[in-house]
């Protein structure tokens, strides 16, 4: 009885069978998409003969055109039951990643088929990732959503350390299609596993037919840029995670290649540290418990930023490596804390009948910001070398600190009045 009490208070308290089925599939696409890390390239390169410019282009267009496609997307969900939007999300990666193999069985497989795929995954994960977000919140009362994003997080992180080396094994022995086909029935399953939620989810109030109005596309940064509390927030995590990963193309050219390092050894870079993640994310309900929300994330946000200023400074050898690991394991644990806390914050702060408008601006925002700024840094880490322009990352990094919200923010109970519901003069 004593190890199972334990057990509770580890895992925190039980969310029920429909958050249950949830979380299953979340960790079902999850380490999917872990799986087949890295198989566009590999197709790209091996089966296409692509060069890097174009290698470049799936991660960067790819995901830009994507968040693009996805801007009305967000808007036009808010209105809509969000458990079929999810499972048709789900199916619509389904499909569009099957169309690889297919294409690849047939010898008619083509970059701009691995493009397109691209664009509609992005579009695709953008929108399931707003409304998920809502269903969370509609889900579950707000004093649980902390443990949820925590559970989210942990999953996260568990099957980064154990996607991509069983990915890398099968693409090895199988192929980088085994690796794409496993993602695709990765989504299948998480959509099975979001209908077998079940549950009466309430229609969303329809405003003039939910006919959909050039103004209702931006309508999710308005609301961003008007509250106090989520606007600095947001400009935070754009530019971190923008810098963040416009970094990571330049430490893998410094390492595999001034450094010198098998690439068994950069993969060994990034898995191990995950572990920090994995920690991290058990750690936030009791550091918020103790300390508070707001203190937990100011001070997880100043402390990620610091660390990636250090991985411009690994030489060769078991030192360099071990510096990567460290600097990435205080990266990583950081974020495992921040993550989930801001997760909560954010939606905690949202208005119900906001949040796919305002996760879906959210989430465009992060992608094409990341994308500008990984082209940004290609050219720099070829102007300047790949260590200078890692160094500038880090430097800039440090000023990311200043965008986190100040003071404490009071939770919404009510809706926001929209703005765009007063009567326009006549002449307008």
């Amino acid at each position: 009885m004593g190890s199972g009490h334990r057990l509770g208070h580890l895992l925190g308290p039980r969310l029920g069978r429909q958050f249950g089925w949830l979380w299953g599939a979340y960790g079902t696409s999850a380490l999917g998409t872990w799986l087949a890390f890295g198989a566009f390239p590999v197709l790209a390169i091996r089966v296409l003969h692509a060069g890097p410019a174009q290698v470049a282009a799936l991660a960067s267009v790819g995901a830009a055109v994507g968040a693009a496609v996805a801007v009305p997307l967000g808007p036009w969900v808010e209105f809509r039951r969000k458990r079929p939007v999810l499972i048709s999300m789900d199916l619509v990666r389904f499909v569009a990643l099957l169309t690889i193999p297919a294409a690849f069985a047939f010898g008619v497989l083509s970059f701009l088929q691995l493009l397109l795929v691209s664009v509609v995954v992005a579009a695709a994960d953008i929108t399931f990732r707003a409304a998920s977000g809502a269903y969370l919140k509609s889900l579950l009362p707000a004093e649980d959503l902390l443990v949820a994003n925590a559970r989210f997080e942990s999953t996260a992180w568990m099957t980064t350390i154990v996607g991509p080396p069983l990915g890398g094994a099968a693409i090895g022995l199988l192929g980088p299609v085994a690796t794409v086909v496993a993602d695709a029935i990765s989504y299948l399953l998480s959509a099975l596993g979001i209908r077998a939620t079940g549950g009466h989810e309430p229609r969303p109030e329809h405003r003039e037919a939910a006919r959909m109005r050039p103004r209702d596309l931006i309508d999710g940064w308005r609301y961003i840029l008007a509250d106090a509390t989520l606007r600095p927030l947001f400009f935070n995590t754009a530019l971190f995670n923008g810098l963040v990963m416009a970094a990571q193309p330049l430490l893998a050219v410094l390492m595999l290649g001034r450094l010198g390092f098998a690439p068994w050894q950069y993969g060994l870079a990034f898995a191990v540290p995950s572990i920090g993640g994995l920690l991290g994310s058990r750690l936030a309900r009791p550091l918020v418990t103790r300390f508070g929300q707001h203190q937990v994330l100011v001070v997880t946000g100043v402390l990620r930023a610091i660390w990636p200023v250090g991985l411009a400074l690994p030489g060769s050898g078991t030192g360099g490596l071990l510096l990567v690991m460290g600097v990435e394991l205080g990266l990583i644990f950081c974020c495992g804390v921040f993550n989930p806390v801001h997760a909560t914050y954010r939606l905690q702060r949202t208005a119900t009948d906001r949040v796919t408008r305002t996760l879906s601006a959210w989430a465009v925002t992060t992608k094409a910001s990341t994308a500008i700024l990984t082209a940004v840094w290609g050219v720099l880490g070829g102007l300047l070398g790949p260590r200078t322009a890692i160094g500038l990352a880090g430097v800039l990094l440090l000023a990311t600190p200043l965008l986190l919200p100040r003071r404490p923010a009071a939770h919404l109970s009510e809706p926001k009045p929209e703005p765009e519901s007063k009567p326009a003069p006549s002449g307008a």
